[in-house]
């Protein structure tokens, strides 16, 4: 069984000014996707700023998403690292804290192999009970983790269900929708590919755009579901330009900027993320207005 279907919201993790975790925002955050709908709350992925968080910040973070969840969504941990063991630890943690599943970024800098890749994953995954998803991402890893690859992993490995995918390459998934005869569940990990995912058999999006648009993502895929695709595909194109805007500049800069404007006090990103461009933050604006959440 799926962890979710529908909108799952890479959430950002908001900042005190001194850089500290603001839990108090990171708390109404979570409420307001769950009154917005939102279908899972995916906790320190690459839109979290996990990659500058410390491994007791991590933790923490995921166990603090997962008591103010309480069950009521399904809360994804992003737990994925080049090392091996620390990916192991970060798993354990945060299914001792009560998260519902797991995201394993394929190994970044050191990068793998194919085969690498399988023993890294397998090995975590033997270590936990709970699902796991990959997340196949590499304009940011520097590695793809092939078609065949995430098939194996699916199909002999219970615990590994499928994978967030955002490498773009459509011919990728549904050799993979091939080859796992339908079972692997398959995420868009891209906001402006959530229909043609769906299509091929995916089982929703680990979005962005949900961060300030919960219910219109929400929407895009319960759409589709109902077996409205005409109007899933409406609200998908309906949503590209602020889509665009929100990754004029390297995620998660522009949403947090559109979380500011929107005064949900996200507070600042950590270096070597900086502010977005003045000229930039005026288009976002324009798109937001545009949009209607502005």
């Amino acid at each position: 069984m799926a962890i979710f279907e529908g909108a799952g919201v890479a959430l950002v993790t908001p900042f005190k000014e001194n850089g500290e975790v603001n839990y108090e925002k990171l708390e109404e955050l979570v409420e307001e996707q769950i009154a917005g709908g939102t279908d899972s709350i995916i906790a320190c992925g690459t839109t979290g700023e996990a990659s500058t968080m410390t491994h007791e910040e991590h933790v923490d973070v995921i166990k603090f998403v997962c008591e103010v969840t309480n069950k009521r969504i399904p809360v994804i941990a992003g737990t994925g690292s080049n090392c091996t063991d620390t990916a192991v630890y970060l798993s354990q943690e945060a299914e001792k804290y009560g998260a519902d599943g797991l995201l394993l970024v394929s190994p970044y800098y050191n990068k793998a192999t194919q085969k690498g890749l399988k023993i890294h994953f397998k090995t975590i995954a033997d270590q936990v009970k709970i699902p796991i998803l990959l997340y196949n991402v590499p304009s940011r890893t520097g590695v793809d983790i092939k078609a065949e690859t995430i098939a194996d992993l699916c199909l002999n490995v219970p615990n590994i269900l499928g994978v967030k995918e955002a490498s773009g390459n459509f011919c990728a998934v549904a050799d993979l929708m091939y080859l796992t005869d339908g079972k692997a569940d398959v995420y868009s990990g891209n906001d402006n590919q959530i229909v043609p995912i769906l299509s091929l058999g995916g089982k929703g999006v680990i979005s962005v755009l949900s961060n300030v648009a919960p219910s219109q993502t929400h929407e895009i895929c319960q759409a589709y579901f109902d077996g409205d695709v005409k109007r899933s595909a409406k609200l998908q194109l309906d949503a590209i330009p602020l889509i665009n805007a929100l990754f004029c500049e390297v995620n998660p800069i522009p949403v947090k900027a559109a979380l500011n404007l929107m005064g949900k006090n996200a507070g600042p990103l950590r270096l070597p993320l900086t502010e977005m461009e003045p000229k930039n933050q005026e288009c976002l604006k324009k798109t937001m207005i545009e949009y209607g959440i502005l």
